[in-house]
């Protein structure tokens, strides 16, 4: 995995912490002085949107002293480019794929501890042995990523031109080896050798020939000869070739090696700061599986940077498109308050009042945050949000700035599908009251000294966030200020968004379509806020009808809708709060149905395919029941046939100690013990006979000749027009009695009859045959059909025990009464499947229960009460 190589591998990189400073964009392009002016409103932006709040949440989920203390100060690595942050965002998404917990134990942050050791001064035995500490420790993280990166990476090339290089030459001597085989043969048979032999003499492959034949290699180079001179050593002609390239590779391959040892050195010779590098690493370990386990939590997403400009973008395509998203730190004490209650929960005994309280708890708790959708146009710089206070325009703003900086920093987003946006080098922020007694600054002055350095410092690539913009002074005065400012950044920021009251500013959009407006909503049924933004339209601040509802006199109420006729008379119509509320009624109205149709077609799909499914395999699963029936019967005629053999053997035991005066009696007592376990076969007097008319019973499964004559089960007493109502699978269908018949053919009549609805079996007891007998009291509880569907199956296959027994009591839990549940533990230790059989044995709504069997390995089948 790209992590896991890109951490286990040293590569030489810049310290991972200077990513958290300000974007390179601001040393390069601003002034000295503008650069301070940038960090300082950079600094209090993060402030202002709450950055170290949300540090301190990821401050939770951190292993090392190091990583804890980056996030408590809000030191959280910031990408300086999209590169760098789409990197962060790799390595996230990498540690969220490692299911296995790293091992971040004995690492401590000794960095005070080499500077002290930098300064000259003497380490002492307790400082020493934390560094040693530390370095085993490092080192075995590291040994655990290179395992995990081999399971995922298996290039152990040192180079591509080193492998280039062993390739060929593993190729060339394989030829050269194969050649020198065959002369050397040669040279054997023609007697100039006593046996082959191929070796190496002046660092080239040759063959070994007596003196005397040399003539046998003719064009041959003698490379050497033996001590007595009567051996010598030859290249043949045909592998002087060879030869020279072999000489060739391995010089390339030693001078590719020497340039690899030469780069491995320069590396090492850099690493006098070994030591804090090696922390530096641990520390982007460390958050990475941070932020992996943040995004867990908080059941985030992966952001998306769009491309830099818009050029491959549709007209319609959207520059901000974020759906769902939450607040993270709103989203945080629902998640808490969810957490807290699956504590108290489980002190609960009562699995009815729990689940009870769980849909109450989960409901109340995921309210709030109310999700926000964030659409913004690719041309729109400027957008301009209006409504009334405490209606979310702040928040909204906020959610959206957070988003950018926790994509910047590699954060996951508590949003929904795809979230896409640019990539923002600088997000600033004006929010809030700016005024200062010391420097005798007004609030307005306060927004306005602001705004003029966020103008100064802002460029291409910003995210500019003004709150309530131009308030605080004369309203004309105001709204001629803002909609300059607005006019000024739509051509010098990727985009801005600001919240006001100023209907004026909306106005802006019918004049420049790199204006866009947005409202939030607002119910004038319950004359609150619903936290929902309306794109594309203009908000009211609904101060009349908010204070009309609260009790205004009316006169007071009249007087000032007459004033705000005359000040704003050509915007009333489209302020029409009559209209723009029948509007979005009309709209929840047309979204409410859009829902409940896109339910209903889920809905039928999965009817559709699971009675599909089904229908597929109908067949099989009644040649299964009738397996399954006859075997029954089977061991019950084995029962009867012990019974009978042994009902005889008594009697031939006690005939031979009774009288002949008694021969009689026992004779009928014997006659009747074995009558009333053959009257016990004998099928009920309600099994129907092939043609005779049949009146169907509500629960009895009968035969439809519309259906195929398949086995359908009776939902509906017969009414008075002689028809019935029946299902079979998911069907119900209204069929004519006439076209109903039982279930038997009358040829087998006994194979037929339900064990549910046999008499027990008499037996006589074998001590006591003179004047007892006993049968089954209790008749078997009637269940549906032991048919296997998706909604009475539950897989446990892959979960621990633990999760099993839990998924199990659940399942059981929730099945209703005279119902079938099939339970899927697998054929594995058999771990799982004997917790699974205890559960049910101990379980008081289970009235039995059928183990594996030939027809379902794997799956035990359970009757519920």
């Amino acid at each position: 995995m790209k992590l896991c190589h890109s951490l286990v591998t040293l590569s030489v990189s810049p310290p991972y912490s200077s990513l958290s400073r300000h974007p390179k964009s601001l040393s390069s392009e601003l002034p000295s002085h503008r650069v301070n002016v940038a960090e300082s409103l950079h600094s209090e932006t993060l402030k202002i949107l709450e950055w170290p709040s949300v540090c301190t949440q990821l401050a939770a989920f951190t292993s090392t002293s190091m990583g804890l203390a980056a996030a408590q100060t809000a030191r959280i690595p910031l990408g300086k480019c999209p590169d760098d942050s789409r990197r962060l965002l790799a390595q996230t998404s990498a540690a969220v794929d490692i299911s296995q917990p790293l091992d971040f134990s004995g690492i401590e942050d000794v960095s005070a501890i080499v500077e002290t050791s930098v300064a000259g001064e003497m380490l002492s035995t307790r400082e020493l042995c934390s560094v040693q500490r530390t370095l085993r420790a490092i080192r075995a993280l590291l040994e655990q990523l290179e395992d995990i990166s081999a399971q995922n990476d298996l290039s152990k090339r040192a180079s591509e031109e080193l492998e280039i290089i062993r390739l060929e030459r593993k190729g060339n001597m394989e030829n050269l080896e194969s050649t020198l085989k065959q002369v050397s043969a040669r040279i054997f048979q023609a007697g100039g050798i006593d046996r082959p032999l191929v070796t190496k003499r002046r660092s080239r492959m040759c063959v070994a020939i007596r003196a005397n034949r040399r003539s046998l290699l003719p064009g041959g180079v003698v490379l050497d000869t033996s001590s007595s001179g009567a051996t010598y050593f030859m290249e043949p002609r045909e592998a002087i070739e060879l030869n020279n390239q072999e000489v060739r590779l391995m010089n390339s391959e030693r001078l590719e090696e020497q340039a690899i040892m030469s780069l491995l050195t320069a590396e090492t010779a850099q690493s006098e700061r070994q030591i804090k590098y090696l922390l530096d690493r641990v520390l982007e370990v460390d958050l990475a599986f941070a932020r992996a386990a943040h995004a867990r939590w908080m059941n985030g997403v992966c952001p998306n940077f769009i491309a830099e400009g818009y050029e491959n973008l549709e007209n319609n395509a959207l520059s901000v498109d974020i759906d769902g998203i939450k607040h993270p730190l709103l989203l945080e004490s629902s998640l808490r308050k969810f957490s807290d209650f699956n504590k108290s929960s489980s002190s609960l005994s009562s699995d009815q009042e729990s689940g009870i309280t769980n849909s109450r708890i989960v409901s109340g708790a995921f309210s709030f945050p109310v999700p926000v959708d964030i659409k913004i146009g690719h041309e729109v710089k400027v957008v301009v949000i209006s409504g009334p206070n405490t209606g979310g325009k702040t928040a909204s703003m906020k959610t959206l700035g957070l988003a950018s900086l926790m994509s910047k920093a590699g954060m996951y987003l508590p949003a929904e599908n795809n979230p896409r946006f640019p990539w923002f080098d600088l997000v600033l922020a004006d929010i809030g009251d700016h005024q200062s007694l010391e420097q005798s600054l007004s609030t307005f002055s306060g927004h306005i000294s602001r705004i003029n350095k966020i103008l100064d410092v802002a460029s291409e690539n910003s995210l500019v966030l003004l709150d309530e913009i131009g308030s605080g002074t004369d309203p004309s005065e105001g709204v001629a200020l803002s909609a300059s400012i607005l006019q000024y950044l739509k051509d010098r920021v990727k985009l801005a968004v600001v919240t006001t009251h100023y209907a004026d500013l909306t106005c802006l959009k019918e004049k420049d379509a790199r204006f866009e407006n947005a409202a939030m909503e607002f119910s004038l049924e319950s004359l609150q806020p619903t936290y929902r933004i309306l794109w594309g339209s203009m908000g009211e601040s609904n101060a009349l009808t908010i204070a009309e509802s609260i009790g205004f006199d009316r006169k007071i109420i009249e007087r000032a809708k007459s004033w705000v006729k005359k000040l704003t008379p050509e915007k009333m119509p489209k302020l029409n709060s009559v209209l723009y509320q029948s509007l979005v009624e009309e709209r929840d109205r047309l979204e409410t149905q859009e829902k409940r149709v896109v339910s209903l077609h889920s809905d039928v799909m999965k009817i559709y395919h699971e009675i599909l499914n089904e229908a597929e395999d109908l067949d099989g699963r009644e040649a299964a029941l009738k397996a399954k029936e006859t075997q029954q019967i089977q061991q019950e005629l084995e029962v009867v046939k012990t019974e009978i053999d042994a009902i005889v053997e008594e009697f031939g035991n006690q005939l031979r100690t009774t009288s002949r005066d008694q021969f009689n009696s026992l004779l009928k007592e014997s006659e009747s013990t074995i009558a009333s376990i053959v009257e016990a076969l004998q099928p009920s007097n309600d099994v129907e006979v092939e043609g005779s008319f049949h009146t169907p019973q509500l629960g009895e499964q009968v035969l439809v000749k519309g259906l195929g004559s398949k086995l359908a089960t009776v939902v509906e007493a017969p009414a008075d027009d002689n028809t019935v109502l029946v299902q079979y699978g998911k069907i119900r269908v209204r069929a004519n009695t006439s076209s109903i018949k039982a279930p038997s053919d009358g040829k087998d009549a006994m194979s037929l009859v339900p064990l549910s609805r046999r008499k027990g079996w008499r037996t006589k007891n074998l001590k006591n045959l003179r004047s007892l007998s006993e049968t089954r009291k209790d008749e078997e509880i009637p269940f549906g059909p032991a048919v296997q569907t998706s909604k009475n199956t539950i897989d446990l296959r892959g979960m621990r025990v633990g999760e099993a027994t839990h998924h199990v009591s659940m399942a059981i839990n929730e099945r209703g009464s005279n119902s079938v549940l099939f339970i899927i533990h697998g054929m594995g230790t058999g771990v799982l499947k004997e917790r699974v059989i205890q559960l049910l044995r101990d379980h008081p709504r289970i009235a039995k229960f059928e183990q594996e069997s030939p027809m379902n390995y794997g799956c035990t089948i359970a009757y519920i009460k």
